[in-house]
């Protein structure tokens, strides 16, 4: 499986060309509950199923995802435990004009959250000021030298943006300076907190809390908001402040659910007609609006292809304090003159970008690497810009389905890079995995970035190729299509495009409906584009009730290397409108492809549809797997462990500092739990098993508890340790619409296997009861398994199981 493994003549041998090596991942149709939706809301049932596959199944999630605003949200200030003294230090210091110093960051995150907090603490009164590290020289984060800066200077609070949650030095020196800090920050948490007097991260929140999932700008318009409150001052400043919010959330990826997706589809309204001039001026130099774009709200896409890219290029390879003086000024000249910098600056991002992508690819088909054998790329070059290279690292990703590790070489012969991943690869995990090689390193599981010697570039490449080893099977080393729902293309109307607003806003965490149309032809293909470098087509297919072909025009970006496609095909793709000439049609953006399918399309029926309702008038002749419209039985097996009668009675102790406890560890060592971390060789004298003890291990350290009691007596039979160090985090657990969706997909794929109880719970961090509690939800009967509570019991239950002291799971023994 080399770099040219998607050359393909299995279409048609006649013609050797390259063709898209993908997987795809196709939800299974549940088309009973797709009509019930779709009679209850209106919607088309090919939407209905996407919700479903969104993990919405009961009517309160539906209303609550299609009407963000009756979703009913619990107080901030009972959600964040510190927000109330981070109001009160904030209050204080503004009766008292102390001097306040924001330490934003330079993505577009950091530099929303810092206009956002600039401009709220002014208009309420406080005497503020702001830094943002240099990407370049320093790297991401506060440091001593700002905050000895802010010392100097008279600062007395220091208020963090997207940053600070791993800030141990300099929060610690500048409460020695007698320096007040606030940590806003959304990161993930190392296993110690700083010393900060507050610390507000939606990271220190339960799951299931709709504020879980806000990026750093949506801390920072929490506290913005909460202060104002207090002071009685909202006045103009809330509903403001939300286009801030609103930028920031989507340009840094975060998912639309939960508050996210209210507050955001109340930003784009408010876009498009923005009270500030910077975002006015930012429009007017990514295109303009027509006066019918006016009165619409914006689409995410919006600000993903239009305003957030103009503003991270700033922060790739500009000065960050051009978009905060566009963010806060009031002076349209001003604000014009830096939305014209973001514009030209953006204009040159573009510009290393595809240099440099031009030069990877061009590396690395020369070097003719096996993927199979490598599972990684590994990439650096001198003249490469570090600003950049996470954005050509991604599409290095897209284009060969493997992880991406990219870098530059810098001074005093150091290297500096990012990494991109890709779902079944822990990023983080691998650069822990590495850290004893590393200077520097920083992440979560889908991308990070780090430094090393030049002269570790060979081991690095090495224990890179063995941790994606451990991690990646062959057959993941594939993009991956994740496709919602089969369409005949005489499907496609208007209606259904307009309908998908009703799911907006759409990106991490609620995707755009991504559509599939079975043995489609290729009637037109032609390269377009600078270099030639996408594809322009038209598809056919004969009409389900007739003999006549409907046709659809499509665009597949940069695929133009594709050329020419075979003449039949599945094809996957997002609906788009496209306005040209003052003329708008609809058309297909394709993001996948495969070869044509050998039976004939088979969508969802649509039915009639009369007054917004959905009337079926034809059943599926090949209808998978749905709920069952009475109990049916089900297999099951739940292994029970070997007796523990001769362990001897382990020690039971609290994980408190990894780093400390390591070096002192002998003998064997099992690390188990979910997001543990891969330790270097060197991190420990003791020799390394993960998540499953191959032979006795004298010492366990417990990331998180086993899902279940079961599950841990099966860990202690297996490994009879002596010493348990538990950490008492909580395991990311699916939700009660996301365990019956996981479980109808693995019925529908093995629909004549027992079902494995524990090796299910281990998949999804639940226990065997949770399991059995969902099929009884969904209707199956698990004859001979004992009585379980209610499904949102259970997960209760299981939450409380997670949260058990050592002390009290050494009585279980």
């Amino acid at each position: 499986m080399r770099l040219e493994r998607s050359r393909s003549t299995s279409v048609e041998p006649h013609l050797a060309r390259l063709f898209p090596s993908q997987r795809w991942q196709v939800a299974p149709v549940q088309s009973r509950l797709a009509e019930q939706i779709a009679r209850m809301t209106g919607l088309d049932p090919l939407l209905a199923q996407v919700l479903i596959n969104r993990g919405l199944e009961t009517p309160e999630q539906v209303q609550q995802f299609l009407e963000p605003e009756s979703l009913i949200l619990p107080s901030p200030l009972t959600e964040f435990a510190d927000l109330g003294l981070s109001v009160e230090l904030l209050l204080q210091a503004i009766a008292a004009q102390k001097e306040i110093a924001i330490c934003g960051d330079y993505d577009a995150d950091g530099m929303t959250s810092t206009a956002l907090l600039l401009r709220a603490l002014q208009a309420l009164g406080a005497r503020v000021n702001y830094a943002i590290p240099s990407r370049m020289q320093e790297g991401y984060g506060l440091n001593e030298r700002i905050v000895e800066e802010f010392a100097g200077s008279g600062v007395q609070l220091i208020l963090t943006v997207d940053n600070g949650i791993a800030a141990h030095r300099p929060i610690t020196r500048a409460r020695e300076l007698g320096l007040a800090v606030i940590v806003t920050d959304h990161h993930d948490l190392p296993p110690e907190l700083p010393c900060a007097n507050a610390i507000l991260n939606p990271k220190l929140l339960p799951h299931s809390s709709p504020y879980a999932g806000l990026a750093g700008v949506g801390v920072a318009y929490i506290l913005a908001v909460s202060l104002a409150q207090s002071l009685g001052r909202t006045e103009d400043l809330v509903t403001a402040l939300l286009e801030l919010f609103t930028l920031g959330t989507i340009a840094d990826l975060a998912p639309l659910t939960g508050v996210n997706r209210r507050w955001v589809k109340r930003g784009l309204a408010l876009l498009p007609r923005s009270r500030f001039a910077g975002i006015q001026a930012l429009i007017q130099v990514s295109g303009g609006l027509t006066s019918k774009q006016e009165n619409q709200a914006f689409k995410p896409e919006a600000i993903g292809f239009r305003l957030g890219p103009r503003i991270n290029a700033i922060g790739r390879i500009g000065d960050p304090q051009t978009v905060i003086d566009l963010l806060t000024t009031d002076d349209p000249m001003l604000a014009y003159a830096q939305a014209m910098v973001c514009e030209q600056t953006n204009q040159k991002r573009q510009q290393l970008c595809e240099e440099i992508e031009r030069e990877a690819i061009a590396q690395l088909e020369a070097a003719q690497l096996d993927l199979e054998r490598e599972r990684v790329l590994v990439l650096v070059h001198p003249d490469w810009h570090h600003g950049v290279i996470g954005i050509v690292a991604s599409r290095l990703v897209e284009r060969y389905g493997v992880p991406v590790f990219i870098g530059s070489y810098e001074e005093q012969g150091q290297i500096r890079g990012s990494a991109r991943g890709i779902p079944e690869f822990d990023v983080f995990g691998a650069l822990q995995y590495c850290q004893d090689l590393l200077l520097k390193f920083g992440g979560h599981r889908a991308a990070g970035g780090f430094s090393l010697e030049a002269d570790q570039l060979p081991a690095l490449r090495s224990r890179l190729r063995d941790f994606a080893h451990l991690q990646l099977q062959p057959e993941q080393l594939k993009p991956l299509v994740t496709v919602d729902v089969e369409v005949h293309l005489s499907q496609i109307t208007w209606e259904l495009y307009h309908q998908i607003d009703r799911l907006h806003p759409c990106g991490i965490g609620n995707p755009e409906p991504v559509f599939w149309s079975a043995g489609v032809e290729v009637v037109e293909q032609k390269r377009i584009g600078k270099d030639q470098a996408h594809l322009k087509l038209v598809l056919a297919q004969t009409d389900l009730d007739s003999p006549q072909k409907i046709q659809w025009k499509a665009t597949a970006w940069r695929w133009g290397r594709y050329y020419p496609l075979p003449t039949h095909l599945d094809v996957a793709y997002h609906l788009q409108s496209n306005t040209w000439n003052g003329e708008t049609k609809l058309e297909l953006e394709l993001i996948g492809v495969r070869p044509a399918s050998t039976r004939p399309a088979n969508p969802i029926h649509r039915g009639n549809r009369s007054q917004g309702m959905a009337v079926v008038v034809e059943e599926k002749l090949e209808e998978q797997p749905s709920l069952p419209a009475a109990p049916e039985k089900i297999t099951w097996s739940c292994p029970e462990p070997p007796s523990l009668d001769q362990l001897q009675p382990p020690q039971w102790l609290a994980l408190e500092d990894l780093a400390t406890l390591l070096p002192q560890l002998q003998g064997h060592l099992l690390i188990y739990g979910e997001q543990r971390p891969y330790l270097s060789v060197s991190a420990t004298p003791a020799l390394i098993a993960y998540d499953r003890p191959v032979q006795p291990c004298e010492v366990f350290i417990l990331w998180t508890l086993p899902p279940s009691w079961t599950h841990l007596r099966w860990l202690l039979a297996k490994g009879q340790p002596r010493q348990i160090y538990v950490r008492n985090s909580q395991p990311q657990r699916p939700t009660a619409p996301e365990l019956r969706a996981r479980l109808r997909l693995h019925l529908s794929k093995y629909p004549d296997q027992p079902l494995n109880l524990l090796e299910l719970g281990q998949k999804s961090w639940v226990a065997p009861c949770t399991i059995v509690a969902a099929l009884r939800d969904m209707g199956y009967a698990c004859g001979g398994f004992p009585p379980t509570s209610p499904l949102e019991q259970e997960l209760l239950r299981l939450e409380r199981w997670y949260s058990y002291p050592p002390q009290e799971l050494a009585k279980l023994i």
